[in-house]
């Protein structure tokens, strides 16, 4: 209970918190009416939302009693499509219980047949096995047969050629090899009229290398059968060996070189049979000079020369010079063509062959460079082939026009009294060696101040008892090619040319039928060609000749007429070739 402060009147106080309380009451009467009158209204609308209320729960029952109806009557029609679905469920089921059993029945059948097979099978592979064994057992010993037969083949082969070789030595018979080119874009019938038959005919192969020893040409013509013809050579190169497999079975022949035998190689076939690149290499167009640089594609006349600066290196220093020759037969005229004129241009010079009271063949004048290793040789021998003639025929681009002769002469110095002591003496042997080859520079060099024109033959040495020579020489030769002038098309000068071309080649195979029938007289004289290789042919060299031919149908009588050729030149028997004899040794007194 609160107190009155003092200095304030109680019943004032009082009569203040009286008034307070009656409005407070007031208030809370005025709420309670408003309540009061709130409820009256909630009252009205509950009356309102319970009648609303029976009747929708009326409709409800109503609703109710419907869908029960509605839903007897669906559960009657389900059910009754649901017995039929059962019964026919149950139908299906026994068709397929009795359709599986038949089938376990047929698998079961199957099962036992597949069984049987895979038994007689499996015994079949079995037996199978076993014969492959034995199969294989006999086929290692037919493999180990055939190596050994092959071996004693090879063995014996190699004896066949050696006994060959000795035999076509003793004989002096003339070596054939036969080198087959392959076809070529230009071996089309292009340029001339006939049929497209005639045209394919033309692109087919007509010549091939049955093997190693022997070429077999299919000689077939229209409305005839055709015919397959052979020709046996000590060689024959099919269409796929290359430069270094050619060159292999000539390299021993340089080695002859060296032992005191004349060697010839020439390339004899028609025009564009491959002798050029045969003998040089490929040229490149516009430019007669071959290539030093492609090394796997030079021919025989650069590798010869690079083999036989070899073998000389392994020689006693200075014992050996080598000089070399460059002449074309054009027209029936021989050229010179490392001859200059007076300002030192190279340019060719007509010169003449001669037979000299030996019987032997020369030429006069002929110009002879000194060469010291196969790179001087080379440029020499393409500065003479830019000298060359050539002419374009319908067959060959470039096609050769003279018949070009490089003739290699070494010439060897020997020693005779003291050539038995000459080895036994190391001092000795470099003392005399130096002796000789400064007094060979020195006769050079006199010999070339003296005079502008060259020496017709090789310095010569003073034939004394302590120094002697011997000469030896290598001729290369590519011959122009044998032409049918109804297949090269040429007219004017170049028809003149051909007709010297095969005037020349007509002349050489008069030769060496002659020298097979072992006639009194040999027509050397008849062409300036084999006036010039009147030595080589007649014997007193290892001559060989590289038959090029072409495989195509459309030069079938050209490759016939070379193949001819080489048969029978196979067939020359000359005699032994003589050897370059010497100084015999004799012992220092």
């Amino acid at each position: 209970m609160m107190w009155p402060r003092r200095g304030l009147d109680p019943g004032s106080v009082w009569a203040q918190r009286l008034r307070q309380l009656e409005q407070r009451l007031r208030t809370k009467e005025e709420r309670i009416v408003v309540l009061e009158t709130e409820n009256a209204v909630l009252h009205l609308k509950l009356a309102e939302y319970q009648g609303l209320a029976g009747g929708s729960t009326k409709e409800v029952l109503q609703l109710y009693a419907a869908h029960g109806q509605q839903m007897k009557l669906q559960k009657s029609s389900v059910v009754t499509q649901l017995h039929g679905a059962i019964k026919r469920l149950k139908q299906d089921l026994k068709s397929l219980h009795s359709f599986a059993l038949e089938l376990s029945k047929d698998f079961q059948r199957q099962s036992k047949t597949c069984l049987y097979q895979v038994l007689a099978a499996v015994h079949g592979i079995q037996l199978q096995n076993e014969a492959i064994r034995m199969f294989q057992i006999k086929a290692f010993d037919l493999e180990q047969s055939l190596q050994e037969v092959t071996e004693r083949y090879e063995k014996e082969k190699q004896k066949r050629k050696a006994l060959h070789n000795s035999l076509v030595e003793l004989r002096g018979n003339i070596r054939v090899h036969c080198r087959i080119r392959p076809l070529l874009p230009f071996d089309d019938a292009a340029g001339h009229s006939v049929s497209q038959d005639r045209q394919r005919n033309f692109s087919e192969k007509a010549a091939y290398a049955a093997d190693d020893e022997t070429v077999l040409v299919k000689c077939s013509r229209p409305g005839h059968a055709s015919v397959n013809k052979t020709f046996q050579f000590e060689r024959v190169y099919n269409d796929l060996e290359s430069q270094d497999a050619v060159f292999a079975d000539v390299a021993p022949l340089l080695t002859s070189l060296l032992d005191g035998y004349n060697v010839c190689i020439m390339a004899y076939g028609q025009t564009g049979s491959g002798k050029t690149y045969t003998m040089l290499g490929p040229q490149s167009e516009g430019n007669l000079a071959f290539s030093i640089e492609e090394e796997s594609e030079l021919g025989i006349i650069p590798r010869a020369t690079q083999e036989v600066f070899r073998l000389i290196s392994e020689k006693p220093q200075g014992s050996y010079w080598v000089e070399v020759s460059v002449v074309e037969v054009y027209n029936n005229e021989i050229f010179d063509l490392l001859a200059k004129d007076s300002y030192g241009k190279a340019f060719g010079i007509k010169r003449d062959v001669v037979t000299t009271r030996e019987g032997k063949s020369d030429v006069p004048l002929l110009t002879h460079e000194t060469v010291k290793n196969a790179s001087e040789f080379l440029h020499l021998v393409n500065k003479g082939l830019q000298l060359r003639v050539t002419h374009p025929t319908l067959v060959h681009a470039h096609s050769s026009r003279s018949h070009l002769v490089v003739t290699l002469t070494i010439t060897t110095v020997v020693f005779g009294d003291n050539f038995g002591t000459l080895w036994e003496d190391e001092q000795t042997s470099q003392r005399l060696t130096k002796e000789s080859s400064c007094t060979f520079l020195q006769r050079m060099r006199d010999n070339k101040s003296t005079s502008s024109s060259r020496p017709s033959s090789p310095v010569q040495f003073e034939a004394t008892e302590k120094m002697k020579q011997v000469k030896t020489r290598l001729q290369l030769v590519d011959l122009a090619g044998s032409e049918c002038v109804g297949m090269s098309g040429v007219t004017g000068a170049a028809l003149r040319e051909t007709a010297f071309i095969n005037r020349s080649l007509s002349a050489l195979a008069d030769v060496l039928g002659a020298i097979a029938e072992q006639r009194a007289h040999v027509p050397y004289r008849n062409s300036k060609l084999t006036h010039l290789l009147q030595d080589s042919v007649g014997g007193d060299a290892k001559l060989l000749v590289m038959l090029c031919i072409s495989p195509g149908q459309k030069y079938l009588t050209e490759s016939m007429q070379s193949l001819g050729f080489g048969t029978r030149a196979r067939q020359v028997q000359r005699g032994q070739v003589k050897k370059k004899n010497f100084p015999l040794p004799s012992k220092a007194k």
